[in-house]
């Protein structure tokens, strides 16, 4: 396999890379700061996904949901609160997270600072992401208000993400 292509951080074409967060493409919304490493197309990674998530405090990481994989979390920086099957759970750092496939879950920075996770989930089908009713997850502004909403709904209050910069815990 040849060396994939970058451009602004982000492979473009297939292929082995080695890329710094702090260049790769860091993507912003209401919600959180996002570094995705795999890219799109021939760039995707099919297999495992794997990135990074800059949440300030009160932010959720994701809508509460549960998707045909499992997903795992490292807590690399501050503090959250893991809200899982309708628990909560508090997080500190390098806290380590396991969600089986199907395991309703989320986590919301919590404290005075901002948080960084470290994700990595397995791809098994894509767009099986569901968004259950969960009021503690609800509470936390990572909630839906009915089962039927589709991604692009659960999402769209946090408004479209635009491309910026690597977040300050970088510097």
């Amino acid at each position: 396999m040849s060396e994939a292509r970058l451009e602004d951080g982000a492979p473009v074409t297939a292929g082995w890379f080695a890329v710094n967060a702090r260049d790769s493409r860091w993507l912003h919304n209401e919600m959180r700061a996002v570094c995705r490493f795999g890219g799109e197309g021939e760039a995707h990674f099919d297999e495992l996904g794997f990135s990074l998530y800059w949440l300030q405090p009160g932010k959720p990481m994701s809508m509460y949901h549960h998707e045909a994989s499992q997903e795992d979390f490292l807590i690399i920086r501050g503090e959250a609160i893991l809200i899982v099957e309708g628990q909560e759970r508090p997080l500190r750092t390098w806290d380590f997270v396991h969600c089986p496939a199907r395991t309703p879950h989320t986590i919301v920075a919590a404290g005075d600072e901002p948080a960084l996770v470290v994700a990595v989930g397995a791809r098994k089908e894509k767009g099986s992401a569901r968004y259950p009713v969960e009021p503690a997850a609800v509470r936390h502004g990572a909630g839906v208000p009915d089962a039927s909403v589709s991604a692009d709904e659960a999402y769209a209050r946090f408004g479209p993400p635009r491309p910026g910069p690597a977040p300050p815990a970088f510097d």
